[in-house]
């Protein structure tokens, strides 16, 4: 993929709409594959596309199935599955299954590159929960350019235990999935990725949204309740976001699944790789809108003032914009009144939380070195030939994530959904008692999770922990581990 590189002749538009028409919301086709000898197949092919990201100007793009982002891939908990993915690009690609426990061989990190012109074919168990999960770019050094190009998209793992509830469940009609970009364009109207150490530093933030790939999106509901899974697609940029008129949203589900129950609340944070369900009622018929802010996740880094890399040396830059007041994600339309539907008030039953039954304690101090220059992980950045960590299998673990940068960032584990112990020694907020693969670690803060990899013992062959802000994955905010025999 050849993106132009610099930002310095960029245009300024307001991040979220910016006066254009409203365009209907791209709802990503369905594929539920198909079922061969015992397993449900799946025929990937990645590609090199074009998409117009303002009318009449061709941006080149990368694309799954498609010429930009991919299909959204349907699955149920305790099926296998197989996926044959062609690279039809002119360059290495992986497919990261983002949230899944599976054998390393079949993870699509870095390890498992696929050539121009190769087929990758893993096969699998699917040991997930039902939620929101979503497949990827993991290319060594290259993951940020090519989610930005476009390949990425929804996963849906289904399962009896959520049937059973009768939540929306219709595809494309009460239940729709939400991929949050932002993207930057040239003065041209091109997509644009900056590669410079602004970009690395801060992460590639645009100032444009983009929800499924459509600008100033409106979504025409026809039920009275709305199930949005809300993934945040982008590279770098957080979210907070609420409903118009402050109006309650409840929250059903995180990375991993369903919470214990319903939780009401009128906003929502989420860093790149995190996920959320949310139930929205639109019962009274009223249009209403999914809003969001975009709140600074560092401490004076790249401020106005006099902050560490404020005022003359670098200052605010377009492709570092921050909102504070809030802009619109989606118009929702209802098609009129309808009866209100009755939220069950127990949702999942999950395990009790113990953090005696922890056998072992590893911690992981992620920091950015002076100006941005040296991101790691315990002072050591990313090695593919050096094994970070060697944890036994079966056997529960707490691992301490400290953030001793001034910057926040979200830590994704490979092949784990964990839970949340404490935030510097306090009980998490009710929305983090859920399972979780991505979670967000603030400045100068420390973070315990409870975790254990059940099954998939591989001496050699790594998984991955690291940042989910790509561009710090791609400078080296990154380990590997292996699951090993007790």
């Amino acid at each position: 993929m050849a993106l132009p590189l610099s930002a310095c002749e960029a245009r300024s538009s307001l991040l979220g709409a910016d006066g254009a028409g409203a365009n209907s919301l791209a709802i990503p086709k369905l594929d539920q594959g198909i079922v061969e000898q015992g397993e449900r197949v799946f025929r990937l092919s990645i590609s090199a596309g074009q998409k117009e990201f303002v009318p009449g100007v061709v941006s080149p793009t990368i694309g799954v199935n498609a010429p930009y982002l991919g299909p959204t891939l349907e699955m149920r908990r305790g099926e296998r599955v197989r996926l044959h993915v062609d690279n039809g690009l002119d360059e290495g690609a992986t497919v990261h299954w983002h949230g899944f426990e599976l054998p390393a061989a079949a993870d699509g990190g870095p390890h498992q590159l696929i050539r121009p012109g190769a087929r990758w074919s893993p096969s699998f168990e699917v040991r997930q929960r039902a939620s929101l999960y979503w497949y990827h770019s993991h290319l060594h050094r290259g993951t940020g350019p090519q989610v930005y190009a476009g390949l990425a998209a929804p996963i849906y793992v289904r399962d009896d235990e959520e049937d059973a509830l009768d939540l929306p469940s219709e595809y494309g009609v009460d239940d729709i999935p939400l991929i949050v970009q932002d993207r930057l364009l040239d003065n041209s109207g091109k997509l644009l990725y900056p590669q410079n150490m602004h970009a690395q530093m801060m992460g590639v933030r645009g100032d444009r949204i983009y929800v499924n790939g459509t600008h100033n999106a409106v979504f025409d509901a026809r039920t009275g309740q709305l199930r949005l899974r809300i993934l945040n697609g982008s590279n770098a940029r957080f979210y907070d976001f609420s409903l118009s008129g402050g109006q309650t949203m409840q929250f059903i589900a995180s990375d991993g699944g369903l919470l214990e129950r319903p939780h009401p609340v009128r906003s929502l944070r989420l860093a790149p790789g995190e996920r959320a369900q949310i139930l929205v009622d639109l019962s009274e018929g009223r249009p209403l809108s999914l809003l969001a802010t975009s709140p600074d996740n560092s401490m004076g880094m790249m401020g106005d003032g006099g902050g560490m890399m404020g005022g003359g040396m670098m200052g605010r830059r377009r492709d570092d914009t921050e909102m504070d007041e809030p802009f619109r994600v989606l118009d929702i339309r209802p098609a009129g009144p309808s009866p209100r539907r009755n939220l069950p008030p127990q949702l999942a039953a999950l395990p009790a939380l113990d953090p005696s039954l922890a056998v072992r304690t590893r911690r992981f101090v992620l920091d950015m070195g002076m100006m941005g220059g040296g991101m790691s992980i315990n002072g050591a950045s990313m090695d593919m030939n050096v094994i970070n960590e060697r944890v036994p299998v079966g056997h529960w673990e707490i691992w301490e994530i400290a953030n001793a940068s001034m910057m926040a960032h979200p830590f994704h584990i490979h092949n784990a959904q964990f839970r949340v112990i404490d935030r510097n020694g306090r009980t998490p907020p009710p929305l983090e008692t859920g399972y979780k693969d991505t979670v967000i670690v603030d400045p100068r803060e420390q973070v315990r999770l409870l975790l254990r990899f059940e099954e998939h013992t591989d001496p050699d062959l790594p998984y991955m922990y690291h940042c989910h802000i790509l561009e710090h994955e791609d400078a080296g905010m990154m380990g590997q581990f292996v699951v090993a025999k007790s």
